[in-house]
């Protein structure tokens, strides 16, 4: 894990178009002025250096970084947290679509997206594959 002050970043699910990591406080934080000013120079000092990694190792070419900050704004976990996206041309046929699948449950993600149709759920196992590959990227 990277070193961080307040928080701490770990894999929520991997769709298969790109993997979707969030960071969380270890102090509870519902909104994004809510944090301290060293919580958000830790936030974004850290989802820079989580982003670049994760980039590097999808080959992607970008990233989305999204703050849902309250329940009027989408977000649907009461506390403060970022979704960190890595990007590829066309990954999605309208690159806003992605706000759209961040607020998607799964199912309905699967549905929508053509890149989502012929995916199969994961394993425990494979699932634990990949968060262990995953981790070895931060240590």
């Amino acid at each position: 894990m990277l070193s961080l002050i307040s928080g701490l970043f770990y894999l929520v699910i991997s769709f298969s178009f790109r993997t979707y990591l969030i960071s969380s406080w270890k102090r509870e934080v519902k909104r994004f002025v809510d944090l301290t000013v060293e919580e958000t120079s830790d936030l974004w000092l850290t989802a820079q250096k989580v982003g670049a990694r994760l980039e590097a190792h999808y080959n992607a070419s970008s990233l989305t970084f999204a703050v849902q900050d309250g329940p009027q704004a989408g977000q649907t976990v009461p506390h403060m947290h970022v979704h960190i996206l890595p990007r590829k041309g066309g990954d999605f046929e309208k690159n806003d679509e992605i706000y759209d699948a961040i607020d998607m449950k799964e199912k309905e993600l699967k549905n929508k997206l053509d890149l989502d149709k012929d995916r199969k759920d994961r394993s425990l196992e494979e699932m634990a594959q990949e968060a262990d590959e995953l981790r070895k990227l931060f240590l």
